[in-house]
């Protein structure tokens, strides 16, 4: 116990804690890798307010990395997460549990080379974040699947940063018919509009600054939309122009279906993602962002 917040690191033992609990309790899930922020906290503040007890879990995942990704130096900041939540009134319990714990089959990041039960969201996981990171969909799927079944939720919740996740782990619990809701809260921004990551703490201050671009790229490709164009293209290279800056690489700008994410040449009255990830890249640091925007 630490800050006032129950902390488990077994499976066993938040199951126990899970039990123990009035039958008519409501759970409200926040999953997270840590180094929290804002955008973090705002998930954390909705399932409390929705529900009777709300447990947070940090554990950052091997599985959805790959070998030459950024596991190792991805921001571990325990004592200021704990902090952190602290500060937002406290959850009623936080799951920090092992690799081992999490994975006990072991678990290598060579996919290759990984054995036990995977979970696939096939048709939403290979397009847009799927074309640069390939797996990276399989091990969120199968981690979240893992939380889901040791917490036992009424109600998890996502940001829209991360929007093509939110669109598999809705899928996943459709069609594993599993009971948990998910819920999907605003992109919480920087003072620049820059939306929070957990990554932002790589960027130097100037350069946080200038990336306050891709957001204002975002908007202007969102203003001609409301202005009455439909034209997917047209739309993509106005936002394409607002990052002509050597500091951008950009991998990736899309319009898509909100539930099937395929690609879309005009835009219906349904609506549509803008999403784009961008590469920055600062001394011999390179930071990959997104952002979306919906239409």
């Amino acid at each position: 116990m630490t800050s006032g917040i129950p902390i488990f690191r077994t499976v066993a033992s938040l199951r126990k804690w899970r039990q123990s609990l009035p039958q008519d309790s409501t759970i409200g899930f926040v999953p997270t890798m840590g180094a929290l922020h804002e955008g973090h906290l705002s998930l954390v503040t909705a399932s409390k307010a929705e529900n009777s007890h709300t447990v947070v879990s940090i554990f950052v995942n091997p599985s959805q990395f790959a070998p030459h990704e950024d596991l190792d130096a991805y921001p571990r900041t325990f004592d200021h997460d704990l902090s952190k939540l602290g500060e937002n009134g406290g959850v009623d319990a936080l799951f920090a549990p092992t690799i081992t714990e999490m994975y006990p089959s072991g678990i290598t990041l060579e996919v290759e080379k990984q054995k036990g039960a995977f979970v696939s969201v096939l048709g939403l996981s290979e397009q847009l974040e799927g074309k640069t990171r390939p797996n990276f969909f399989r091990g969120v799927a199968t981690v979240v699947t893992k939380l889901f079944n040791v917490v036992d939720a009424d109600r998890a919740y996502f940001g829209q940063k991360d929007i093509q996740q939110t669109v598999v782990l809705k899928r996943m619990v459709k069609d594993l018919l599993m009971r948990v809701e998910i819920r999907v809260l605003p992109i919480i921004r920087e003072d620049t509009g820059l939306a929070m990551s957990s990554r932002n703490v790589y960027l130097g201050e100037e350069v946080r600054d200038n990336s306050k671009k891709i957001y204002e790229s975002l908007l202007q490709g969102k203003k001609i939309y409301e202005a009455g164009e439909k034209r997917a293209q047209n739309i993509i290279e106005t936002v394409k122009s607002g990052l002509n800056d050597e500091l951008f690489k950009i991998d990736y700008v899309s319009i898509a279906d909100k539930e099937e994410l395929q690609e879309l040449e005009t835009i219906n009255e349904n609506g549509a993602i803008l999403s784009i990830a961008v590469y920055v890249t600062e001394g011999d640091r390179t930071t990959r962002l997104i952002d979306n925007i919906i239409l």
